[in-house]
């Protein structure tokens, strides 16, 4: 119990380090390719942060542990949509651009309505895997391509962008965002195996496992990540990294996983995928007052994080 407890004491500190390193890095690319922010959290530091959900959920899934990898999804998204964005808005308002409004909030939304409508006979089939992977690719094609239009409109966001230090060189942003990913993946990992031994002797079933505790140590480095982009006023990378991370959660890692290895869900109930959908529901609501996710709107998302925490458990 004690050598559990030091990895999730370990894994904690390197997140919150490599979430540093890895905003440095990403707001210097961005910098230097005159993409828009948005665009970066949606691609490079969404991907990155969600490796964690990747490797948990397909280990899971091929171990025959399918409710631990399903639950791991749905459970990182709920805790990224209400507590990362409640967080990061509490520390932070956080602005929301037309963009962000018009497409990137509805494609995380309808990927979340997608997965709930495929679990509710209680099975994710190779053919399911498939229609999740395609609308992936689909929603890559149509960020990258969106990235050339979004340059005119990069004038007007790269105000918020702003930077404490000398510009970085390429070199420097490059290794910053690779040593910021091997600490967030390294952390993520300790952390999940320290916590998931506690829970296991605590006795709590996987569903249950994989929706707080698994999910939780996963989203870590969503949390710090966008957390830290909030507080650095970067809040084009904080709402893309999640946005981005709950898109490439459902579409690529349920994709992928699925298309290896078909799932059947026995203890992720539809109460768990409707406050998945509700979530993002909220977030799309609050991103049409002034463009902005104010702080008071933060701790209505982070509450109803609690309430259905507490529910759960």
């Amino acid at each position: 119990m004690l050598l559990n407890i030091v990895f999730i004491l370990v894994g904690i500190s390197l997140v919150l380090w490599g979430a540093d390193r890895l905003t440095e890095g990403a707001v210097a690319v961005a910098e230097k390719l005159k993409m828009p922010q948005i665009v970066i959290g949606l691609t490079i530091v969404a991907m990155g942060t969600s490796m964690p959900e990747f490797c948990v959920s397909l280990v899971s899934a091929l171990k025959g542990t399918p409710d631990l990898a399903v639950g791991n999804i749905v459970g990182s998204n709920i805790f990224n949509a209400l507590l990362i964005v409640g967080v990061s808005a509490m520390v932070a308002p956080m602005a929301i651009t037309r963009v962000t409004i018009s497409k990137d909030i509805p494609f995380a939304l309808v990927a979340s309505i997608v997965l709930m409508i495929m679990c509710l006979d209680g099975h994710i089939s190779r053919l399911d895997a498939a229609t999740l992977f395609v609308m992936f690719i689909a929603f890559m094609y149509i960020t990258l391509h969106g990235a050339k239009i979004g340059k005119t409109e990069q004038q007007e966001e790269s105000s918020d962008i702003k930077t404490e230090k000398k510009p970085m060189s390429a070199t420097m942003s490059a290794i910053w965002i690779i040593i910021g990913l091997a600490c967030l993946i390294g952390g993520s990992n300790l952390f999940v195996e320290g916590a998931t031994q506690v829970a296991a002797q605590l006795g709590v079933s996987e569903a249950v496992i994989g929706l707080t505790i698994v999910a939780g140590g996963t989203s870590l480095p969503e949390l710090a990540t966008s957390v830290v982009s909030a507080r650095k006023g970067n809040s084009g990378i904080a709402i893309g990294n999640v946005l981005g991370s709950n898109v490439f959660n459902i579409l690529a890692i349920l994709g992928v996983t699925g298309l290896i290895s078909p799932m059947t869900i026995k203890g992720i109930t539809t109460t768990d995928l409707s406050v998945m959908v509700v979530s993002m529901i909220l977030i799309w609501f609050f991103s049409f007052t002034r463009s902005t996710i104010e702080r008071w709107e933060g701790v209505v998302l982070t509450a109803v994080f609690v309430a259905y925490m507490w529910w759960l458990l």
